[in-house]
């Protein structure tokens, strides 16, 4: 029986691997772009991305040449309209592309044209620029129904594994979220955990604890967290949300806050810091981001308004408030970086690049919640000056959300409803030292059709440089 799985494996491998010989000649030519889903045409990759596996709609074979300066580098055929590509060609193909261009032929057969089309080749680019090894993020359903079932997943981008970093079957089946790293280590992160014996779990040094935020002053709970980099301080808002569901066309939901502050937990003393300015019901707080330097915090403020009545009067700025990591405290001045009622629509999830020259955040044109507002788009201005930066090449008609900078700055991740308006999916581009944008491309799958079969939103994706492991049993304690 070993011995017929073997053979098996191999012939299903032959199938979908060959070498240039064998790969068969399209009886004619398209001067059309192959009809490829996941689009890669002209976009850019990191040199250490996983195989960029593709399919052709309604094709029954499929063959594809990859040539690198002028020379077939890799040629790969594959039966029901797959490309399969081996990873270890692949490997070897980005190294010797890295810093060019990968020029792909795409030939196909299907009952349409059963002698075989050859279609007008396209090019991608190998960016010598590495991408962080590992990307985290959240699998949810779309929406309010289906929490029962939710976690936070791991996946190496150089490969297709994805792994469970931790999911809610630790905590009696609540809700586990908000996941945050120090300076995109694996070895430094938090998330909250939901419902009855719940809290802030944070691993550091192999070893993880369990911290109730609510039984230090000023009692609350806290969302949105981010970790400066370097791991003394998490910031967090502390926010009270709501969600109503609309009738009729257009936007079904609303999520929304009635009240939101501002607070920092510091791991070393184990003390919350709040400031009273930023604990008023005169302004909403949210969204905290720290600047690379730990010196300043960036976050998203409000003028309340009566919820969810008032929904569209709800506008966003951005703000940056001066932070003294010696002292533990904020300072006077507050800089508005983003004038919401001013330049239009409102802020959600801003994030510093890693250079501090860059803040990129969500607008929509009103609201906190963009992922239901399908307006929503990424902007990007710069730090020192608020000069918008064109980043439209980032954008679709659908919902662009939740995003993050890799470790470098050279490339970012957006949680995108672009393929069907419903599921969030992640797509990543890079970003030239001049904040110039390329186009974006869907994570790569091994099957092609698993980010149209996956019925689950990726969520709060976070770059890390490498594999987190937590520690399971220490983790099941917690919650006993």
């Amino acid at each position: 029986m070993q011995l017929l799985s073997k053979i098996l494996l191999l012939a299903a491998s032959a199938g979908l691997c060959a070498c240039a010989s064998e790969v068969p000649s399209a009886g004619g030519k398209s001067d059309d772009l192959p009809p490829l889903f996941p689009d890669y045409v002209s976009v850019t990759v990191p040199c250490n991305i996983a195989p960029l596996n593709f399919l052709v709609r309604g094709a029954d074979r499929v063959a594809a040449r990859f040539d690198v300066r002028g020379r077939e580098s890799l040629s790969v055929t594959g039966d029901r309209g797959r490309v399969d590509i081996p990873i270890d060609g692949w490997r070897a193909m980005l190294s010797e592309a890295a810093g060019d261009s990968v020029r792909v032929t795409v030939a196909a057969w299907s009952v349409e044209h059963p002698e075989g089309v050859e279609y007008r080749p396209f090019s991608f680019r190998v960016s010598p620029d590495s991408v962080d090894g590992w990307v985290a993020y959240r699998l949810i359903e779309p929406s309010y129904e289906g929490w029962m079932q939710m976690g936070i997943y791991q996946r190496d981008l150089s490969s297709f594994d994805e792994k469970v970093l931790v999911d809610n079957s630790v905590n009696g089946m609540g809700c586990v979220n908000c996941h945050s790293f120090a300076d995109y280590s694996p070895d430094r992160m938090m998330f909250h955990a939901r419902g009855e014996g719940g809290g802030t779990v944070f691993l550091d040094g192999g070893q993880v604890r369990k911290v109730d935020l609510t039984r230090m002053a000023p009692g609350k709970q806290g969302v949105y967290p981010m970790w400066s980099r370097d791991g003394r301080y998490v910031a967090f808002s502390s926010n009270t949300t709501y969600q109503s569901f609309f009738g009729g066309h257009g936007q079904p939901l609303e999520v929304y806050d009635q009240a939101s502050d501002l607070m920092i937990y510091d791991t070393r003393t184990g003390k919350m810091i709040v400031d009273d300015r930023f604990q008023t019901e005169d302004r909403w707080e949210t969204f905290p981001a720290w600047t690379p330097d730990g010196r300043a915090l960036v976050f998203c403020s409000a003028e309340p308004q009566s919820m969810p009545l008032e929904r569209e009067k709800v506008h966003y700025d951005v703000l940056r408030v001066g932070f003294d990591p010696e002292a533990g405290t904020l300072g006077e001045r507050v800089d508005t970086l983003y004038d919401a009622r001013r330049d239009g629509g409102s802020a959600s999830f801003p994030r510093v690049s890693p250079d501090g020259r860059y803040v990129m955040f969500a607008r929509a044109d009103y609201g906190t919640f963009p992922v239901w507002h399908d307006e929503a788009d990424l902007v990007m201005l710069r730090m020192d000056d608020g000069t918008p930066v064109d980043v439209s090449v980032l954008n679709s008609q659908m919902s662009e959300g939740c995003h993050a900078w890799s470790s470098s700055g050279r490339w970012v991740v957006v949680a995108s409803r672009r393929l069907d308006g419903r599921y969030t999916r992640l797509f990543l581009a890079h970003v030239s030292p001049e904040g110039v944008c390329g186009k974006p491309f869907l994570l790569p799958q091994r099957d092609p059709e698993h980010n149209t079969w996956r019925l689950k939103s990726y969520n709060v994706p976070e770059f890390i440089r490498g594999e987190v492991r937590l520690p399971k049993n220490q983790l099941k304690n917690l919650f006993k």
